[in-house]
């Protein structure tokens, strides 16, 4: 089944289960007061069990997207997912316990009545989830709804492949086209079912076939082979997977994955879990929108006065490359002459760049023109941490130059990030090197509390007048 059937049957499954156990629980705990016409419970108002329902329906289906329930788990074990689910019914009870239930409780009052709710919610919801699960797992050995799998490696690896996926169908990976490197110790022969290419057609391969998986087939003592894949599939919307004994080479890179007895390696994984990926998405929301309305009298003055001291609109817009390599308009508060690339062209700006005006100088070096970007962040372009977008332009040079730089387009781009506090401005090449370095030091490190340190060291700069 499509992603989009996916979820819209895990959304239909769990809202139908949860209120189906909150109609049971209120039936087993207050049997004589329950009713449609509505029941009163211990210290509590009139409660209507269809409107509690569907109640507490919606308040299961936000803590599951929030613990990240509805992303994908394409072939994974039925039995992972139960143990995940109820480690998030377990957290999600316990805060309806106090909220709801806490001043029912009573010193040695029983509380049985809550390990009934718990053991109702998490019954139920299996239920569902297996049931989706299992027609999903059907449909994907009839070979419907399989993902389209891309093999790059050495010509018998490529083989092996082609034999263990057909030994494993639930594993659910069709493969549409394969680059051969020729023979491990032989004259390189590429080649595919689809036609003769050469490894540097991988990615425009990628986008033709629609290809969601890319399946790594090389061996441990690769490493230059490796990292030519890693670079040509970087920016892209696929997942990288490689065999057990290549292990070695990417180290901390990796997690192991066993798609039904068919073991697999998938490379550069985002370390944050879900929680906390939407815990970043909601504090991105609540600074974006609190910095923008409570200081909104600020950001006017702001804006008259740069209207005031130079010619030219107030905010500055431009294309930036963001997420997985899409293109973006980015929002900043003008801080240049109106047209100050007209005649040089795109370069970067300098830390004492002739171009700035009076306003702009001091709004670059406390950083106070990057607020017009809480809208990107709003909008869901940027995130308030993360790698800083950079103009088609320069990534399109900087990616031949430099190794992996494509590979910050793996996460969204940020207002301000790791390299921004460690570094200065991108003046040259050698600058670019190195906030790349820091770049990819936050993409494989990246949490809340590094979201948070970064965050402190950007208010001190600004506070201080230390921007970069």
């Amino acid at each position: 089944m499509s992603r989009k059937v996916e979820f819209t049957a895990l959304l239909v499954a769990d809202m139908a289960a949860i209120a189906a156990s909150a109609l049971v629980f209120m039936r087993i705990q207050f049997a004589d007061r329950f009713g449609l016409q509505g029941f009163q419970t211990p210290n509590t108002e009139v409660v209507y069990p269809v409107y509690a329902a569907v109640g507490l329906a919606v308040f299961w289906v936000v803590i599951f997207l929030f613990f990240g329930m509805y992303r994908e788990r394409y072939a994974s074990s039925r039995f992972d997912e139960l143990v995940s689910l109820a480690k998030v019914v377990t957290f999600g009870v316990l805060i309806l316990v106090f909220i709801i239930f806490i001043d029912t409780l009573r010193a040695g009052g029983s509380a049985s009545f809550i390990f009934l709710y718990w053991g109702l919610v998490l019954g139920l919801t299996s239920v569902g989830r297996i049931a989706v699960r299992s027609i999903q797992k059907a449909l994907i050995l009839r070979g419907r709804g399989t993902h389209k799998a891309l093999v790059v490696g050495w010509s018998d690896k490529v083989e092996r492949i082609h034999e263990d996926l057909a030994r494993y169908p639930a594993a659910g990976l069709q493969i549409v086209g394969a680059i051969r490197l020729g023979n491990k110790s032989g004259t390189p022969q590429e080649g595919s079912p689809n036609g003769e290419h050469q490894v540097e057609a991988l990615p425009a391969m990628i986008d033709e076939l629609d290809v969601q998986d890319v399946l790594i087939a090389l061996g441990s003592d690769d490493h230059a082979e490796l990292n030519e894949v890693l670079h040509l599939c970087d920016g892209k919307a696929v997942s990288l997977k490689i065999v057990p004994d290549f292990y070695s080479v990417i180290g901390g890179m990796s997690r192991t994955e066993h798609i039904y007895g068919l073991p697999l390696i998938e490379v550069l994984p985002v370390p944050m879990p879900a929680w906390e990926q939407s815990t970043k998405r909601l504090l991105d929301i609540g600074v974006a929108l609190a910095v923008l309305v409570v200081l909104l009298p600020a950001w006017i003055l702001i804006a008259l006065s740069i209207r005031l001291s130079s010619s030219g609109g107030a905010i500055y817009r431009q294309r930036r490359v963001g997420r997985l390599g899409r293109s973006f308009t980015i929002y900043k508060f003008r801080t240049m002459h109106h047209n100050a690339e007209e005649h040089t062209g795109p370069v970067w700006a300098a830390e004492d760049d002739p171009r700035y005006t009076s306003v702009g100088r001091l709004l670059r070096k406390t950083r106070l023109d990057e607020i017009p970007q809480l809208f990107n962040v709003l909008k869901g372009d940027m995130s308030l941490v993360g790698p800083r977008p950079e103009r088609p332009y320069f990534v399109q040079k900087l990616m031949d130059k430099i190794p992996l730089y494509n590979r910050r387009h793996r996460i969204k781009p940020g207002i301000t990030g790791w390299a921004q506090v460690m570094w200065r401005y991108d003046s040259t090449l050698e600058d670019v090197r190195q906030k790349v370095k820091f770049d990819l030091f936050y993409i494989e490190n990246m949490g809340l509390r590094m979201d948070f340190k970064i965050l402190l060291r950007t208010i001190t700069a600004v506070l201080t007048g230390g921007g970069r």
